[in-house]
């Protein structure tokens, strides 16, 4: 009981949540300390499981907001050097390596971006090791360089980053980010780079080795999303987190039980493998199980995309991800895409086909349309990712 009760201090500490949130409201936090229920609230979610360090971190716990960039990309502000040079990023949980352009880049996307100038850093230090990495759509490449990185109030010092000087191709002109902060396991990481959230973890940053990730579907909210390092939000999701044990530590790799539609397994009978990934925009899956899926909710190929008629979004079915025994359901409305064009609305399907090659596929990818419905929680204490229904 003695360290359950330092572990809720550490937590929460005399800095508390930092909610850097455009609307500012009573949290569950202070609901939970007013009535007496914050101790028991944490020993519901089982953090207990966790052989944690009984010395408080600098820094308990920061909220990073996320932008919402029509429902396909959540990113957020970072900063690099000294003084600070400000990028805006996604943040990755399918890769593990930071990258910003750089002022040597000469690429048409690299002019559409803020660019990193490592001689205006005071605690800049050359690495100069080259770098390659590529993306399901889009690669980049350049050098390595040393500096400190700081999100919403965590500096982590002496943090290794790609200094991008090519972006072929109009993946990245196109993008409403800078850069990419990854956020996957070590053995992910392209030139041994070390990940941020490792650096939070081993330069004692963070209260708990855990970071959660919601993302708001809400077309009305003002608040686009949020990342908390070192914690996790109770006021954003209903009911209690449901841990599933990561399968494999590259990806936050999951395992899959199968996939219903309309309440019947259609896909993934005898389980198969998915990953939890908030820089993939959609869900993707095995191209001949998506295109089946698509023919299965009445989606038509468009243009390379698969649309949907608005107004029959009523009588399409649900579609259920069975995780550790668990049913995700998403409905039509929330699997769907819709936006306007010329006065016109227009309705797209939320899956999309990707074939991942062995041995990291075939894999289910379970991102940002899945996650906006789902609150996620990344456990590397104990290697595992909590599930919720989240709170519109």
């Amino acid at each position: 009981m003695k360290w359950v009760l330092l572990l809720v201090f550490c937590i929460w500490g005399v800095h508390g949540l930092k909610r850097v949130l455009l609307k500012r409201q009573k949290s569950i936090r202070k609901v939970l300390q007013e009535r007496g229920k914050l101790s028991d609230f944490w020993k519901s979610q089982q953090l207990d499981m966790v052989q944690y360090s009984e010395t408080c971190p600098t820094i308990q716990s920061t909220n990073e907001p996320l932008v919402n960039y029509m429902d396909v990309e959540y990113f957020g502000e970072i900063s690099i050097g000294s003084p600070p040079q400000n990028f805006t990023v996604i943040f990755d949980t399918g890769s593990s390596n930071l990258w910003v352009p750089s002022v040597y880049c000469t690429s048409s996307a690299c002019k559409q971006h803020k660019l990193y100038q490592p001689s205006a850093s005071d605690t800049y230090s050359a690495d100069g090791r080259p770098f390659s990495i590529h993306y399901g759509t889009g690669s980049l490449s350049g050098i390595i360089g040393t500096d400190q990185v700081t999100v919403e109030g965590i500096t982590v010092r002496n943090q290794q980053f790609g200094e991008s000087v090519t972006e072929p191709g109009s993946t990245f002109a196109d993008a409403g980010f800078d850069g990419i902060l990854g956020l996957a396991y070590p053995s992910l990481a392209v030139g041994g780079c070390t990940p941020v959230f490792d650096n939070m973890m081993a330069q004692n940053l963070v209260a708990l080795p855990i970071f959660s990730v919601y993302m708001s579907r809400n077309p009305d909210s003002s608040v686009g999303g949020e990342l908390i390092f070192g914690g996790f939000d109770p006021s954003r999701f209903r009911g209690d987190l449901n841990w599933v044990p990561v399968t494999a530590q590259g990806y936050w790799q999951i395992q899959l039980d199968n996939v219903m539609v309309g309440g019947q397994v259609a896909f993934c009978e005898g389980g198969c493998q998915a990953i939890v990934d908030t820089g993939t925009s959609l869900i993707t899956g095995p191209p001949k199980s998506i295109i089946q899926l698509q023919n299965d909710i009445g989606a038509t190929a468009v243009d390379g995309e698969y649309a949907l008629e608005c107004d029959n979004l009523n009588a399409m079915p649900d579609v259920t991800f069975t995780i550790a025994g668990i049913a995700y359901t998403l409905t039509p409305q929330q699997y769907t895409l819709s936006q306007q064009s010329e006065g016109m609305d227009f309705c797209s399907s939320g899956f999309q086909g990707l074939d991942l090659q062995p041995p990291a596929g075939p894999l289910w990818i379970l991102g940002d349309v899945f996650i906006g419905q789902f609150y996620s929680v990344f456990d590397r204490g104990n290697n595992r990712v909590g599930l919720a229904p989240a709170v519109p």
